[in-house]
């Protein structure tokens, strides 16, 4: 079993910054050894949809129109990744959820941007 634990989410004004982590722990596992984290986004009323992911050797893949804007990041000696947010807009308001190798969800953390 693996845990995840996702903090940083918040209120903040269009155009801010939040940075969220996600702080694994448990029996980590890799396939193939690759281990695959992601931030997804859920908006009230739509569905849940991939931000960023990250490998453990750093490779990273960013949904198209995030790009530029958010940076995952992770720190493997703590276990932790991180998704960094810049110029934050209205339409990023959600949950944000961390997962681990499409198996594990964390309990998700409330991005709200508003003025």
């Amino acid at each position: 079993q693996v845990q995840l634990v996702e903090s940083g989410g918040g209120l903040v004004q269009p155009g801010g910054s939040l940075r969220l982590s996600c702080a694994a722990s448990g029996n980590i596992f890799s396939i193939n050894d690759i281990r695959l984290t992601a931030w997804y986004r859920q908006a009230p009323g739509k569905q849940r949809r991939l931000v960023a992911s990250i490998t453990n050797d750093g490779s990273t893949n960013y949904a198209g129109s995030l790009k530029g804007r958010f940076t995952i990041s992770r720190d493997n000696a703590k276990n932790t990744v991180y998704l960094q947010m810049n110029r934050l807009k209205p339409e990023d308001t959600a949950v944000y959820y961390c997962n681990e190798n499409s198996v594990y969800w964390g309990q998700g953390t409330q991005v709200t941007v508003s003025s």
